[in-house]
Parts: C-alpha cells; sequence; structure tokens
C-alpha cells in the first residue's frame, strides 16, 4: 500500500489531515506524520500512526523523515517572511528521498492575487515546478475560522468592522479544506492540476447577520476606510506590521482577491461545503 505523509501533523489543518486519512481507511501504519515535537503526536504513536521528526528550521531532519513516503501532502508553514527559505528545503528533501508526488497548500490564485501572503506560495510553486515532482496545487481560500474569531467583537460591542467595500469572500472551514487535500493526496489522478478551493460566498454584512442569528441580539457592520481601520486595529493593541497585514487583506477583498466558486472543494469532497450557519453553530456547540 501507499504510504502518505502529511507536514504539521499536529497543527490544526495537519491534523485535521491525518484524521481523515485513517477515517478514510487509510492504515495507521500507511500514515506518516511529520512534526517538530515528536511528543505531541504521542496519540497519534499510540494509535499505530508512524511519527517522525520534521523541522522547517532543520533541513538535515527532512529528507531522513521522506523516506519511503510516495505521497506528501506538505501544509505551507506559517513563519511569514521565511518560508521561501523553509519551503525550499522540503522541495529539496523530497526530490532527495524520491517523494513520488506532492499535494501544496497554496493560497487562492496565488500567481495574480494582490493578497500579501501570495509571493512566498509563488515562490513555493515554481520551486515544485523545478524539482519535477508531480503536483496537486491546492490553492485554499481563507479559513472560515478566521472570520468566526470576529464573534467576539460582535458579542463585546454589537459591531463588527471591514473595509471591504461590500465584497464577498468564499472561505471553508479547515475540517473541509483538510478533507479536501486528502481527496488530492489519495487521488494520484489529480497530480498536475491546480485547484481553487472556497466555500460558499458571504459579504460582511451577511456575516453580521449570522452573527446576529447566533447571538439574539443585533450586529451591525461597520464599512469604514482603510485608515480607519488601521487605526482601530492599533487601539486595540495591534503592532504596526499586523495591523498593515490585516489592512491589506481587506484591501485586496474589496478587490475580489478572496471569492470563488465552490465547484473545485465540492468536487474534491464529493458533498457541498460547510456553510457559514452549520459552521457556526459547530464553533458555539
Amino acid at each position: 500500500m501507499p504510504t502518505y505523509a502529511v507536514t504539521g501533523a499536529t497543527g490544526p489543518f495537519g491534523r485535521h489531515a491525518v484524521e481523515e486519512l485513517l477515517r478514510r481507511g487509510t492504515a495507521p501504519t500507511d500514515v506518516v506524520a511529520l512534526v517538530r515535537d515528536t511528543a505531541k503526536a504521542a496519540d497519534l504513536a499510540s494509535r499505530g500512526v508512524v511519527v517522525r521528526p520534521f523541522d522547517y528550521d532543520r533541513p538535515e531532519t527532512l529528507a531522513p523523515a521522506l523516506a519511503g513516503v510516495d505521497a506528501l501532502l506538505f501544509v505551507s508553514g506559517s513563519a511569514v517572511g521565511q518560508r521561501e527559505r523553509q519551503h525550499g528545503a522540503v522541495v529539496e528533501a523530497a526530490r532527495a528521498a524520491g517523494v513520488g508526488r506532492i499535494a501544496y497548500t497554496s493560497v487562492l490564485r496565488a500567481d495574480t492575487t494582490d493578497l500579501p501572503v501570495a509571493p512566498e506560495h509563488v515562490a513555493t510553486e515554481r520551486l515544485l515546478a523545478a524539482s519535477g515532482i508531480p503536483t496537486t496545487l491546492l490553492r485554499n481560500g481563507w479559513y472560515t475560522e478566521n472570520y468566526l474569531g470576529l464573534l467576539g467583537q460582535a458579542e463585546a460591542t454589537g459591531s463588527i468592522s471591514s473595509a471591504t467595500r461590500g465584497a464577498a469572500v468564499s472561505p471553508a472551514t479547515r475540517a473541509d479544506l483538510a478533507a479536501a487535500a486528502v481527496s488530492a493526496l489519495l487521488d494520484e489522478r489529480t497530480a498536475g492540476r491546480t485547484v481553487e478551493l472556497g466555500g460558499p460566498s458571504f459579504t460582511m454584512d451577511e456575516l453580521a447577520a449570522a452573527f446576529s442569528r447566533a447571538l439574539g441580539r443585533e450586529v451591525a457592520h461597520r464599512e469604514v476606510s482603510p485608515e480607519e481601520l488601521a487605526t482601530g486595529l492599533r487601539a486595540a493593541g495591534l503592532d504596526e506590521g499586523t495591523a498593515g497585514f490585516l489592512v491589506a487583506v481587506d484591501v485586496a477583498t474589496a478587490g475580489g482577491a478572496l471569492e470563488v466558486g465552490t465547484a473545485d472543494l465540492e468536487e474534491l469532497l464529493g458533498r457541498p461545503a460547510t456553510s457559514l450557519d452549520d459552521a457556526l453553530r459547530a464553533a458555539r456547540a
């Protein structure tokens, strides 16, 4: 049987992916959980999953951990500004170890978007293309959970703010995106494909309405300028870099960067993507 490996297997996305592989009947001994801290994967090891140390910042750990791996789910790193270097080391290790296929978690329309995270993903996509390893590019939209994180603000203040100018977004839950990634990993016919993965679309007005239904009180959406948004974020205690990043995301969103149809996601899932209301109910359960 093929051996499937998942990077960042104790992170939120990677953990979902490992569980999905097991749920679909992959033998635990055919699943390799690649992690920085093996102690955090003790529960997986106890279930028969193969756990190997794998640290993007320790290149010497990478190729040995990939020995015998047929297909790799390469979950992008979280260290903004370091990912091109880190990802290059992973791609080189995969090539050296003879990994047969890779599914990589990129970002929506990586090669054309204004999203500030895109350049590192574009660089990684190019590294993968140059490696010669058959690759599926999983261009993920934002997580629904990113927006559900505004619920506390909505409950406390009765409003949420954005500089999205009424534009829609098409986020998907981590669980849905991880399940789609596993579908791609298990199906070698997806090699060479680029899929743009998004869930049901909504605007920030519609997000506020969903919060209103969940909380049983009116929640308003305040449309503000990018400058006003930056001021509010800094006043809330965010540093200049984080505030600037979030403003840049909203500006890109206003230009349509985070809206996409559900076709690619639902094709891989084999079912409808999780709706905003369903995701909100699950988060509050």
